[in-house]
C-alpha cells in the first residue's frame, strides 16, 4: 500500500494512493497514519480489505497538499557516510560501523513544502536518502532478517545538511542537521510487501534540473537489514521511528571548488524508485 497524508500542515488526514493513481480517503477507517497505526495488524487488515473492496472514497487532488505520510515521529535515526561511493568523494574512510546521529522529528516537512536555508549558512547542501519506518518495537535484534520484520515501510527522505555548522563550527554533527525544515519526508510511505529487496533501488536528486545524485541502494555500506539490527543494540526503536539510511555520491560538498551549495530561488527534486517523487525550492529563513 501507498500511505499518504494530505491538508494544511498540522491538519493532515491519511489516504491512500491506490493502483489506478486515485487518492482515497482513509479518515473513516484510521485516524491518523502513525506508529500506532503500523503497529495495529488489525487496522491495517481494515485498510487493505477496504481498498481491495473498492470501499474507500475518492478525495479531489487538485491543490492538496502532501504532508509528511507519517504523523508523531518518535525519533529520526540517521546513517552518515553509508555509501562507498559517498564516501570516496568526501575523502573518508568507509566506516567500521555505522556512523549514527539524530534528527529531532521537527525538522520534518511534508516532500514539496518550502526548505529554509539558515541565517549565515554558506553550505547548505542536499542529500537524498531511504528513509526505513519501523512498524514493530525492536530491541537487540539478532539478525539482519529479523530486523527487515520489524520495518513497516519505506519512503524518501531529504537529508538537508549545513556542512559549516555540521563539521566546522565544533562538537557533534547535530547543528548541522537539525535546522528548520531540513527532512522533507514522502510523499507516500510504501509498505514494506511492495519493496522485494531495499537493496536494489535507485535514488536521484536534481538541482535547478541538473542531475546531481544517481546511486542504488546497492552501493550501501551497511544494508537496510545490518542498519536496523545495528541501531537496536543501542537504542529501542518503536512504531513510528525512522531511519535515514545515508546518501549516494553527488552531494555539493563532494564537488569541485567553488561548491555548489544551496541558495535562497534553488529548486530541488529528488526520488527514490518505487517510493515517489519530492520538490522544493528554498527560500532565506
Amino acid at each position: 500500500m501507498k500511505l499518504l497524508r494530505v491538508g494544511t500542515a498540522g491538519a493532515e488526514r491519511p489516504a491512500l494512493l491506490d493502483a489506478e493513481g486515485t487518492l482515497r480517503d482513509l479518515s473513516g477507517i484510521v485516524d491518523d497514519i502513525d506508529g500506532a497505526f503500523l503497529a495495529d495488524e488489525a487496522a491495517l487488515g481494515r485498510v487493505r480489505a477496504a481498498a481491495e473492496a473498492g470501499e474507500l472514497p475518492a478525495l479531489d487532488a487538485t491543490g492538496l497538499r502532501i504532508g509528511p505520510p507519517l504523523g508523531r515521529i518518535g525519533k529520526i535515526v540517521c546513517i552518515g557516510l553509508n555509501y562507498h561511493d559517498h564516501a570516496r568523494e568526501t575523502g573518508a574512510e568507509p566506516p567500521a560501523e555505522p556512523v549514527v546521529f539524530l534528527k529531532a522529528p521537527d525538522t520534518v516537512v511534508g516532500p514539496d513544502d518550502t526548505v529554509l536555508v539558515p541565517r549565515e549558512s554558506a553550505k547548505t547542501d542536499w542529500e537524498v536518502e531511504l528513509a526505513v519506518v519501523i512498524g514493530r518495537t525492536a530491541r537487540y535484534l539478532g539478525s539482519a532478517e529479523e530486523a527487515l520484520a520489524h520495518v513497516a515501510g519505506y519512503a524518501v527522505a531529504h537529508d538537508v545538511s549545513e556542512r559549516e555548522f555540521q563539521i566546522e563550527r565544533g562538537g557533534t554533527w547535530d547543528k548541522g542537521k537539525n535546522c528548520e525544515t531540513f527532512n522533507p519526508l514522502g510523499p507516500w510511505l510504501v509498505t514494506a510487501d511492495e519493496i522485494t529487496d531495499p537493496q536494489d533501488l535507485s535514488l536521484k536528486l536534481w538541482v535547478n534540473g541538473e542531475l546531481r545524485q544517481d546511486g542504488t541502494t546497492a552501493q550501501q555500506i551497511f544494508p537496510v537489514g545490518e542498519v536496523v539490527r545495528y541501531v537496536s543494540q543501542f537504542m529501542a526503536l518503536y512504531p513510528g521511528d525512522v531511519i535515514n539510511t545515508g546518501t549516494p555520491a553527488g552531494v555539493a560538498m563532494g564537488q569541485p571548488e567553488p561548491k555548489p551549495y544551496l541558495r535562497a530561488g534553488d529548486v530541488v527534486e529528488l526520488e527514490i524508485a518505487g517510493l515517489g517523487r519530492q520538490r522544493q525550492e528554498f527560500k532565506d529563513a
